[in-house]
């Protein structure tokens, strides 16, 4: 029943648009500030291999996590100081224009829990429980916004694809 509110009803596309405005600002304030005022994710990734997350009994939680982090992540971490803040506005974007929002969220999300795995909390836990919001309204979270027109145009084209490829086949 609250997932049909969320997915069809317009009062709750009103309610998603706000949350969706307000993730959106954020996301994309914080990866333009990264932009502009340069960035480098090799301090932050370090400290998280340094003081990993750790159980009451003091063992490593995400023992896997910090492995991804010293043999991926730091080795190319160039490529993490261009996909953050760029990752970081692209999702801004995505959200606040209501442009392919359950792609952005499903990045956010991604990205939300990349900072929660390395041991940031902040308001991670909060971007990951309204972004999980949006996620389930599906279409709707950005029927109030461009996907209104883009993912019918989508939808359209795919279809279309798909048909000529059947035919020729």
């Amino acid at each position: 029943m609250f997932n049909k509110f969320l997915r069809e009803n317009k009062i709750s596309a009103a309610i998603l648009t706000v949350i969706r405005l307000y993730l959106g600002y954020a996301w994309f304030t914080a990866g333009l500030g990264k932009i502009t005022g340069g960035f480098d994710a090799s301090g932050y990734l370090k400290n998280a291999v340094a003081n990993p997350v750790k159980g009451p009994d003091g063992n490593m939680v995400y023992g896997w996590y910090v492995n991804f982090l010293e043999s991926f992540a730091l080795p190319n971490i160039d490529l993490f100081n261009f996909i953050v803040p760029w990752g970081e506005t692209l999702i801004g974007l995505g959200l606040m224009l209501g442009c392919l929002t359950t792609a952005a969220i499903v990045f956010g999300l991604v990205m939300n829990f990349s900072f929660f795995l390395a041991g940031t909390v902040s308001h991670n836990p909060t971007d990951i429980f309204l972004g999980f919001i949006i996620l389930a309204a599906g279409f709707n979270a950005g029927k109030y916004g461009l996907d209104r027109w883009v993912v019918p145009f989508i939808r359209k084209t795919t279809k279309t694809y798909t048909e000529k490829n059947k035919a020729a086949a």
